[in-house]
């Protein structure tokens, strides 16, 4: 099993490039041009694979797979005061915490 078995993989469609590109978030530098989907999504595999073989070999640590590392649910964030004051104010509005009023606008909801 490779390192890259358990990472992050996207397909997308690029007008620009007008074909589908296949991108990987632990190599964001790293990306795969293909006419169909598919074979945006295998080629974008392949290539982490053989970059992730040629790190190994060369003695470097390939990155983390994202899926495979332990979130504790935290982290922090620095707002001015202003609007940290205007979130605490509708948090209270709508009878939530502030925890739970971020916590649902980063989610998008």
């Amino acid at each position: 099993m490779s390192a890259a078995d358990h990472y992050t993989y996207r397909v997308h469609w690029s007008a620009e490039d007008e074909e589908y590109v296949g991108t990987v978030a632990e190599l964001p530098s790293v990306s795969w041009l293909a006419q169909d989907r598919l074979e945006a999504f295998i080629g974008i595999q392949r290539a982490a694979e053989e970059i992730v073989a040629e790190m190994q070999l060369s003695g470097e640590v390939p990155p983390a797979a994202i899926a495979d590392k332990h979130y504790s649910g935290k982290f922090q964030v620095r707002v001015p005061e202003e609007v940290h004051r205007r979130l605490a104010v509708r948090a209270a509005e709508q009878g939530v915490s502030l925890n739970a009023l971020a916590s649902s606008r980063l989610a998008g909801v």
